[in-house]
């Protein structure tokens, strides 16, 4: 199954860019976390927590789909 050999390139290579660069892991993160906080600042914790779950669900459905 090719598929599966090129998820785990993908995926040590990723981990290998973040260990080798953890600046651009955190630059890459930073808008996900920059939004979670200004939506905990508006509408609290529970709604950053919906929206993060939210979040969770496109990724997961995204990658699903794309496949």
């Amino acid at each position: 199954m090719p598929g599966k050999d090129v998820n785990r390139i993908r995926a040590r290579s990723a981990l290998a860019t973040v260990k080798e660069s953890p600046v651009i892991a955190a630059i890459a993160v930073a808008p996900v976390v920059l939004a979670l906080a200004v939506v905990w600042w508006l509408l609290g914790g529970f709604a950053a927590f919906v929206l993060l779950v939210v979040l969770g669900a496109v990724v997961v459905v995204g990658g699903k789909l794309l496949n």
